[in-house]
This record gives structure tokens, sequence and C-alpha cells, in this order.
């Protein structure tokens, strides 16, 4: 039986290919947990590209349509075009990846043509000090926006830009972003700021909700609703009404999305995860090392997806904070 028969049709899958993000972000690595003497996972443990690659194609041949390459930060990883190039052949496949941006102005050409479609760069402030605040890097502002120039000459277009809306961080950047990428094609997009991992010290106060980021945004840019491109897109889409561009607010706080939600991840060591919330992943690398054929990993694949019953969001209270969570350095975003 193919996996789009069920209730909530697996379409979207992400897969991490390092657990490294060589920079703090504001959901997955505190300076005081992760410090530079952190031990990341051993390359072998990592799944190779011919083994991501051959994945890739039991989830496509199970109704994934979308495949987004993430992780600690993707291109970190050596050679990843050449991944780009061994996954864009798959039929039918919308080919993305999401990145930081640091990198982004040297890689996009190479990425553009080994195959990769679109990106989506993280940028939660054009304020240098906010954005580094908010992230502990060590690159400016300037650099990620130079690289989302860089990806949008190469056709890697409409760049999607992921803002992170932390409250007493950068809910004053909000406008400030939104005027800077309106009428340039670009896609801005807020997001909630989540209890992602169990490392980020979140609190329910921390969360500026959608309908404030968009009350804030109407006042000065005035908007209207956009429907949905597809059952299960995360983000509420908004149009400005000069006809400019439009923007998304992703509500996974206030208005919890887990019942719609078609997403799955691959961790860079093979664990499947059915949630972003996820504690424990299904081990799919013991079962591609191990000889297993294709119809029997899509089969387990199959079963996994078939008795899922998370909703983390659904029932997300103070009280789940502590609870254990995958973290989003390890399987992306």
């Amino acid at each position: 039986m193919l996996l789009d028969t069920l209730d909530r049709p697996l379409r979207d899958l992400r897969i991490s290919v390092t657990d490294r993000c060589h920079f703090r972000c504001v959901y997955c690595m505190p300076k005081e947990v992760f410090g530079g003497d952190f031990q990341f996972l051993d390359r072998k443990e990592l799944l190779t590209f011919e083994e991501i690659t051959r994945l890739a194609c039991v989830f496509v041949a199970q109704g994934v349509q979308k495949i987004r390459v993430t992780g600690g930060e993707p291109l970190v990883r050596r050679d990843l075009e050449r991944l780009i190039a061994m996954l864009s052949p798959i039929p039918g496949v919308d080919l993305t990846l999401t990145t930081n941006g640091s990198l982004l102005a040297k890689k996009a050409r190479a990425l553009k043509e080994a195959g990769l479609q679109r990106v989506t760069v993280s940028l939660d402030s054009l304020d240098d000090a906010v954005f580094k605040a908010m992230n502990d890097v060590d690159f400016p502002v300037a650099k990620v926006l130079e690289g989302i120039e860089a990806a949008a000459s190469v056709g890697l277009a409409p760049v999607k830009i992921n803002m992170v809306v932390k409250r007493g961080m950068n809910e004053h950047s909000i406008v400030p972003m939104a005027r800077r990428f309106k009428g340039t094609g670009h896609i801005l997009r807020f997001i909630e700021y989540m209890d992602v991992g169990h490392t980020n010290g979140w609190r329910l106060d921390d969360v500026v909700p959608a309908a404030e980021i968009i009350a804030t945004l109407d006042a000065a840019l005035p908007l209207e609703p956009l429907d949905p491109n597809y059952r299960g897109e995360v983000a509420n889409r908004w149009r400005y009404r000069d006809g400019s561009g439009e923007v998304g607010v992703i509500a996974s706080v206030t208005q919890a999305f887990c019942r719609d939600c078609t997403r799955a991840r691959l961790s860079a060591e093979g664990s499947l995860y059915t949630c972003l919330f996820g504690i424990k992943g299904f081990d799919l690398r013991a079962m591609v090392r191990g000889g297993a054929s294709d119809a029997e990993i899509a089969q387990a694949v199959g079963r996994v997806w078939r008795v899922r019953s998370d909703r983390y969001s659904e029932i997300r209270s103070e009280a789940t904070v502590g609870l254990p969570k995958v973290e989003m350095s390890h399987i992306g975003g």
C-alpha cells in the first residue's frame, strides 16, 4: 500500500547531512552546553551519499514529492554538490536546501549546476548586533545577504528567508525585515520561537504569536490573506495589498498543524523521525548496511508512518518543555 493513501500522506522528506552547526542558533546550540570541544558524529556513522540517495528513492517511490537537504549546516558537508547531483535526477521531486547563508555565495552556482532548485536561508535580523545575539555567529548579516543575492542570481529562486521571532530579542526587526525583502521576489517567513530540543531555555513568554506578527506588519505594510498552495503547507500565506510580494507565518506554537503534517526527517546517521519534536528515531542505516531490500525498507517506513501518534505542538504546555527531544542541529529544521 502506498503511503499516500493514509490520512496524513508522506509528501516531504527532510534529509540532514551533518550534525555540525558551525554556529549556535537560537534553537539548538547554546554555548554553555555545546562548547568548542563538543564531540560530533564520527564520519563513518554518517550516511554516505550513496546511502542517502538510495533511501531518497525509496521514499519517493512511496509518495514523497519534496526533498529538503538540511542539517546543522549542510554546506559544511564536504562535496555536497555531488549529493545534489545524485538526488536531482530523481523524477518528480522538488529539491531544495536550507542554510544559514554563510557559505552560500561561494557555493550557489555549483549547487544550481548540480540540480538544486531553491534555497531557504535563515536570517533573524538585519542588525548585526541582534543577529549575533540570536545566533552567536562570527559572520555579519552582509554575508547572508550576499548569499541570498548570489542564489537568486543563479536561479535558485524564489529564495525563502526564515526569521525566528523571539520576544525581547528581535520583534523590533519584523517590519525592517519586511521592508528589506518586499518587492524583491524573495519570500520572507516569520517563525514563532519553538521549544525545539531541550537546551535553548525556551519559555512560552518568549513567543511572539503569529497574530501579533501579522498585526505589526499590517499596520505598516497592509496585507491580505492567501490560500495555501497545498495541504500540509506549514506557513500561513499573506500578500501585500499593493501586489509587491508575499510573506508567510509559521505558527506551530499558537496554531498547531500536527494533523496535516506530511513531513518526515532523516537524520545524518540514518534515523527516521516523524516529528521535529521526536525523542527517538527508527534506524534505517542498520537496514541499509544490513542488506535489506528496497521493498523491506519501504515496508519499515510504512509501518513507522502508519502508527505515528506524535502531536507535540497540539499538547504543548509549560509541562512539556522539559521533555527529552532531539536537537534541531541533529535533524534539521
